[in-house]
């Protein structure tokens, strides 16, 4: 956790001096379900994504007490699904990945176990950094 975040922890200056002195300090919280409405799962092309030799992609409005473990692309050419790397959270990134249309599938996990989700829309071949990509999938 950062030092600026650490601060805030503290309900003012005095004791947010305190928990410094603390060092490790463990925290509770509780999981609170995203509601995201009408949204559906989009993939986000990160600003430092390079077409066509790289692509991070990072995920967004995922509805529920779920998250998103892995992602995979459709390879063509050999016919199998590529799994992509977790770069960090929900960002996801792979270098050289197949020309074309990027077919995604996305692991789940959640209150429903871990299962996978295929995307009902693909990420067009000419793709773009900071654009965002609708996969036409919601979850619950």
């Amino acid at each position: 956790m950062s030092p600026r975040a650490y601060t805030r922890m503290g309900r003012n200056p005095d004791a947010s001096e305190e928990l410094f002195k603390y060092g490790v300090v463990e925290v509770e919280y509780r999981r609170i379900p995203c509601r995201y409405g009408a949204y559906n799962v989009v993939f986000k092309g990160k600003e430092h994504s390079s077409y066509p030799n790289y692509i991070a992609i990072l995920v967004l409005y995922v509805e529920g007490q779920n998250d998103i473990t892995a992602v995979e692309v459709f390879q063509e050419d050999y016919k199998q699904w590529r799994p992509l790397r977790r770069a960090y959270g929900v960002v996801f990134d792979a270098e050289n990945p197949p020309r074309g249309d990027l077919m995604l599938r996305f692991q789940v996990s959640g209150r429903g176990g871990v299962y996978w989700v295929q995307a009902k829309n693909a990420i067009p071949r000419d793709w773009k950094a900071g654009q965002a990509y609708d996969s036409q999938v919601q979850l619950d």
